[in-house]
């Protein structure tokens, strides 16, 4: 190029630049009269970004968008609206998690280019919990304080009032910039909207009119969701609005913390698309409000989007072949893995939407509320629907015969559910409860790996990242909570083939367990997808937010008025309460215990917060040892039928389980208090082990036991020939891993550091190869001695102990306890040795049955001491008598044989005899039954007069379970089992419950 070429270019560049700046004022003007007025205001501190567009407005008729700010912490676009302009911005920054979004459309097409304006405004700046919990008090202006405080009172005089200061400071910390230059009418919307959510259990929709703007009338919408999914959620919201064909006009997104998890608040404006919404409860009203709050359990992830998104299926009714899809691989999964992988399963909904879509209106027959002509057209579209399935075959048999199967699964899922929230609009999961009946009607293909007994009920819960069961046992039941956490696609499905049958072996297992309480057995497992998440906050978050909707949707289905569904919403074809009793398990943090007992109190159900164990109002299984006395007990009487007397004589233990830990810890606190003589060869946890043939020091045990784990031992307290390895403490040479490893030598203690193969084989042989006269495995993953390993149990043909105690569930598979008994070992089991855990939680209940908090807490220890002495009691009796048995049957079944046939011979007497006093309830007024009763009681509440007189106002059903139990057990462990039925009981009763008032 020439220099009089380049003159003449930087001319030609020059008079673009003053045309530009010429068209800009003409510009700005147009942006004043025909943006919203807000504009100035939400942008008010971005004068240069609106400078930019007022220049560069002609040229969004070749661009597709401008960038006029582009920083980490903020991001602004102009763009033409155009269908899907948004949606495909969003799409961009699903990766990022945007604390604002705002907006605005123009009210009048762009000079020159005949479409209307789109301005975005993203901002990612979220406050973390720990910012919000560490933050400085703000000094917020007094005369802000006053003008918001006003415009609540003025558009919101139902908000309350002394929530004021905290949810103003809240929204100060989160998003300084916002309060200090919104109008204060926006931050008092803003304000309300997070309020409503609280109190409306995490989401909240409603429509209002808002103010005329430019002659044109607007509706606003209100949108809130508690811990909302993350990443991509906005995208979804707008794509509702997209869907129902509401064109929103301008929005406003604020995303704030408080402490526990964010909230997202929406503000969406429109004009006359609004007008339809405002008629409230309408059609175009309730669809837009399922439709918002199904985002919480549809995700964006599985393939019935795309179906969603093609207009195939709503947004409901994608969740719902969601869950189909979900409880049909877990039921069918964990007997053919790879023949009903979720991929098949799904694929058969994918593969055929027609079938899927009259599987969907056939589920929609039976639980649409106030649908006229229900049963005729349900039973007419059933047997339609059951002959298609039979005929199903599209001429690829090997495929056809799987999604036949899907399909029949299915359909039984749809025919034995009893009742379900789907048709709750504000729920955030899916609940189902069903009849466990359905199990024999699959078949045994399908069920010969479980159990033979059945359950009293099956529950299935779906959830956007997770689904789980809950089965009981009986009516009234109680069991742990176990989310089982999956960091990884692979651990995902692999938790999810095996979801549905794990759960059935562990509340069966918990049945046997709770044979001397009230409640029969059950259990709820669940497994979250935490496969895209890497940042520990926001997989709390999801834990949190799969377990709260869980409870709310259990709670949906299961509160209960007269024995049918509270919610008239929800179509009960059961019509009976349901006492069930939750207990944290694996994954389960207090703060979430305490909100689930909160919640149960608010929303009404008949256990109020005894729907589970609290930390607060209950017997903290640490504090007290609940667990650990039933298994010392055990421990000492089996001692003793190896000729041992625990408080004199000598013995030898090995453990598993860290002495910080509830069962372990306390197991070795109460050795160490009741026997003089006890020596502790091996305790070995997650951190490491601790082997030493002279036994542990005492004192240097006492320093760690309930404080700390075994890493923290003392080296300088081992003896001779004593060992310590380390798993916690490692250091690298090169590409080598090494663990440290201390031993004692003499008066030498030698250091080394092994490699990665050596330490685990050495950990994971200790176990076996330390010999002692009782192990007491306390912790540690089930099935850890199996069949393939429990040889190396034996040491030159003589088992390493002679006894075992197991304190921690499922340790040992059945088939490895069995051949490890015909080799000599004596084993006490799970189900009876630490039994007093779900025990003592029942008398939780049983408190807050019958106890004030002020009355529960005033009287805590002595209640507490009568509940470890009924522990005691009830450990003792089931000991005793297993070896009683073993003597009287010659050994001719193993221990752990009779120890089950207790538990079923128990459990067949409490069914039978809870029924017979459900169909009787006069009988426990009288004395005899009455002495039965209160003989199950913890002393303080028999034998104090005003408590004794509240035993009466228990519900009926619960009168007869608790009846039910102690005659059940009594019988059992004082082997009344002669006579007739009726004159056994009557019998029974005056031997052992007739003397006395």
């Amino acid at each position: 190029m020439t220099e009089a070429e380049k003159i003449r270019w930087f001319r030609q560049v020059s008079k673009s630049i003053t045309s530009r700046c010429l068209d800009a004022g003409a510009n700005l003007q147009w942006l004043q009269e025909k943006m919203h007025p807000y504009l100035s205001v939400t942008m008010h501190d971005e004068a240069e970004a609106i400078g930019s567009l007022a220049i560069q407005l002609p040229y969004l008729k070749r661009n597709k968008r401008l960038v006029l700010t582009d920083t980490p912490k903020t991001l602004i676009l102009a763009r033409l609206n155009q269908p899907g302009s948004l949606y495909r911005t969003l799409r961009l920054l699903r990766e990022r998690e945007i604390s604002y979004a705002q907006f605005t459309h123009s009210y009048a097409p762009v000079p020159g280019i005949g479409e209307e304006l789109e301005l975005q405004r993203f901002e990612f700046d979220r406050r973390s919990a720990e910012e919000v919990l560490d933050a400085e008090e703000p000094r917020i202006p007094k005369r802000l304080q006053r003008e918001i405080r006003t415009a609540l009172k003025e558009h919101y005089p139902q908000y309350d009032f002394s929530r004021f200061d905290k949810e103003l400071r809240l929204l100060w910390i989160n998003n300084k910039a916002y309060v200090r230059h919104s109008p204060a009418r926006r931050v008092a919307q803003i304000i309300w909207l997070y309020h409503q959510a609280v109190a409306n259990g995490g989401v909240y929709f409603d429509t209002e009119p808002a103010e005329e703007i430019l002659d044109k009338p607007e509706y606003r919408i209100l949108f809130a969701a508690g811990n909302p999914p993350q990443l991509d959620f906005l995208q979804q919201v707008m794509e509702v609005y997209n869907r129902l064909g509401l064109g929103v006009k301008r929005a406003y997104c604020l995303t704030i913390h408080n402490g526990l998890h964010p909230y997202f608040l929406g503000t969406f404006y429109l004009c006359e698309e609004g007008e339809e919404l405002f008629a409230k409860h309408g059609f175009l009203y309730n669809q837009l409000a399922h439709e918002l709050f199904n985002t919480q359990i549809l995700s964006t992830a599985a393939e019935t989007y795309r179906l969603v998104i093609d207009g195939h299926l709503t947004g409901i009714d994608a969740s719902l072949v969601n869950a189909f899809a979900s409880f049909c691989h877990t039921t069918l999964a964990h007997n053919q893995p790879d023949r009903f992988s979720y991929q098949e399963v799904e694929a058969a909904f994918d593969s055929d939407i027609e079938m899927t879509l009259r599987l969907v209106a056939l589920f929609r027959l039976r639980f649409e509320p106030q649908l006229p002509g229900r049963t005729e057209n349900y039973e007419c579209e059933l047997a339609k629907l059951n002959q298609a399935i039979n005929a199903y075959n599209t001429g690829h048999a090997y495929l056809d015969d799987i999604r036949r199967t899907v399909f029949r699964c299915c359909l039984l899922f749809i025919t034995h559910t009893l009742k379900t929230n789907f048709f709750v609009a504000e729920k955030h999961a899916l609940a189902f409860r069903i009849d466990p009946n359905y199990l024999d009607e699959l078949g045994s293909e399908f069920t010969s790996d479980l159990p033979p007994e059945r359950p009293f009920r099956v529950t299935f819960f779906f959830g956007r990242h997770g689904c789980g069961y809950h089965i009981g046992f009986s009516d009234i039941a109680r069991g742990g909570w176990r989310t089982v956490l999956a960091k990884n696609r692979d651990d995902y499905i692999t938790s999810a083939n095996t979801l549905f049958r794990e759960n059935y072996v562990l509340a069966h297992t918990q049945h046997l367990k709770n044979k001397d309480i009230y409640e029969g057995g059950s259990k709820m497992v669940v497994s979250l997808d935490a496969a895209d998440l890497d940042n520990p906050e926001t997989v709390t978050r999801r834990l949190y937010k799969l377990q709260y909707g869980f409870i709310q949707a259990f709670l949906d289905i299961f509160i209960t008025s007269d024995g049918t569904a509270s919610d008239p919403r929800v179509v009960d074809y059961y019509g009976e309460d349901e006492p069930i009793e939750l207990g944290p398990d694996e994954n389960m943090h207090d703060e979430m215990v305490e909100l689930i007992a909160r919640i149960s109190k608010k929303r009404g159900y008949l256990l109020g917060p005894g729907v589970i164990s609290s930390k607060q109002f209950g017997i903290n299984h640490k504090e007290y040892g609940v667990t650990s006395t039933g298994v010392i007990s055990f421990s000492e009487i089996t001692l003793q039928q190896l000729g041992i007397d625990a408080r004199k004589d000598p013995f030898s233990v090995k453990l598993t389980g860290g002495p910080d830990g509830d069962v372990a810890g306390n197991a070795l606190r109460l050795l160490l208090e009741r026997c003089p003589q006890v020596q502790f060869r091996l305790i070995l946890d997650g951190t490491g082990a601790l082997f030493d043939p002279a036994g542990a020091d005492r004192k240097a045990l006492q320093q760690v036991v309930l404080k700390s784990d075994i890493d923290r031992y003392d080296p300088q307290a081992l003896h001779d020939g004593g060992m310590m390895i380390f798993r916690s403490q490692t250091k690298r040479e090169g590409l080598r891993e090494l663990y440290r490893k201390i031993t004692r030598q003499g008066d030498e203690l030698i250091e080394e550091w092994i490699t990665v193969d050596e330490f685990y084989r050495l950990f994971n042989n200790l176990i076996f190869d330390v010999e002692a006269d009782l192990f007491i495995p306390a912790g540690g993953r089930p099935e850890t001695i199996h069949t393939g390993n429990w040889q190396q149990f034996l040491v030159e043909g003589k088992p390493s102990a002679r006894a075992i105690v197991e304190g921690a569930n499922s340790f040992i598979t059945p088939e490895a306890r069995d051949l490890l008994q015909q080799a000599g070992v004596v084993i006490m089991r799970d189900a009876s040795a630490n039994k007093c855990g779900v025990i003592s939680s029942s008398y939780e209940i049983i408190a807050n049955l019958l106890l004030s908090e002020k009355e529960f807490f005033a009287n805590k220890d002595r209640y507490v001491g009568d509940v470890l002495e009924i522990l005691e009691k009830r450990a003792a009796d089931e000991a005793r008598l297993i070896f009683r048995r073993y003597q009287k049957l010659a050994g001719s079944r193993s221990y752990t044989d009779i120890s089950a046939a207790l538990s079923k011979e128990i459990n067949a007497h409490y069914a039978r005899l809870f029924d017979y006093f459900q169909k009787r309830p006069e009988l426990g007024t009288k004395p005899l039954y009455r002495r039965a009763l209160l003989a199950h009681l913890p002393r303080i509440l028999r034998e104090t007069p005003h408590y004794r007189k509240r035993i009466g106002k228990l519900p009926l059903k619960y009168q007869a379970a608790i009846l039910a139990s102690e005659i059940a057990s009594s019988m059992v462990y004082q082997e009344d089992r002669d006579a007739e039925y009726e004159q056994m009981l009557c019998g029974h009763l005056q031997r052992h419950f007739g003397a006395g008032d």
